[in-house]
């Protein structure tokens, strides 16, 4: 499976209530994430009742780890495991997407806010990392028996995770592997070096200093959520917990 050795850290973001929605997305990162949902399914009829699932409140909470995404959908039929999986970057790729992100100031700023510049993405692809997936990427798993793949289950999650991504980029960094806090903390590490040439003592770039406190900060109340979701026994929710 794709990102299978890329790491641990995972982040559960809340089942999301029905919504009635006039476009499929908004931001430009999240139509070319679509244009890729397209392209991965079997007829404009799956695509249909993906999105209408979607938005009828009945995906749960969606667990994103570098690679992959897991939940449940619920339909009349019953209760579904679904599992998305996108590549990874490798080694060569991460490095090239810090050095891309710390190469012009006010980049990381953006990401926080919730903004994916779009000059962001194309030097990324200039130095051969593609952070938006096409089509054939997308790899779907379900536990229901449906023959085609992705199925409408598959599908509604896929376009769930339009949403996420559109109000926070880092759920695509995410996806290929460089979360929130492993990105912030690798620009926190170079920025000395960087700054000074190499002298160790050299100040940090304000930004970055701020955006990495803003991520610990962040990483603290995930935390705090998880403590008080964890069940009386304090051990890892079962699969009715993602509902």
């Amino acid at each position: 499976m794709p990102g299978a050795g890329a790491g641990a850290t995972t982040v559960v973001h809340p089942r999301l209530p029905p919504r009635r929605r006039t476009t499929r997305a908004d931001r430009w990162w999240g139509k070319a994430w679509v244009r890729a949902v397209d392209e991965s399914a079997y007829a404009e009829a799956d695509l249909v009742a993906g999105r209408s699932l979607a938005r009828s409140g009945r995906v749960g909470a969606i667990e994103v780890g570098p690679g992959s995404a897991v939940t449940v959908v619920e339909d009349r039929g019953g209760r579904w495991r679904v599992e998305v999986a996108v590549p990874v970057l490798d080694d060569a790729g991460a490095d090239a997407l810090v050095e891309t992100v710390a190469a012009q100031s006010g980049r990381v700023t953006s990401l926080l806010a919730g903004d994916l510049p779009h000059e962001l993405v194309e030097h990324a692809e200039e130095a051969g990392v593609e952070l938006l997936p096409y089509g054939g990427e997308l790899e779907t798993t379900c536990s229901c028996e449906g023959w085609v793949d992705p199925c409408v289950h598959a599908l509604a999650v896929l376009h769930q995770l339009t949403w996420l991504l559109e109000a926070d980029p880092f759920v695509l960094l995410h996806l290929r592997g460089t979360g929130r806090e492993e990105l912030l903390a690798r620009l926190h590490a170079r920025t000395p070096a960087a700054a000074g040439g190499g002298d160790g003592d050299a100040e940090p770039d304000d930004d970055l200093t701020t955006a990495y406190d803003a991520a610990a900060r962040a990483a603290r109340l995930l935390e705090l959520v998880a403590g008080v979701e964890e069940g009386p026994g304090g051990g890892p929710p079962d699969i009715d917990h993602l509902l």
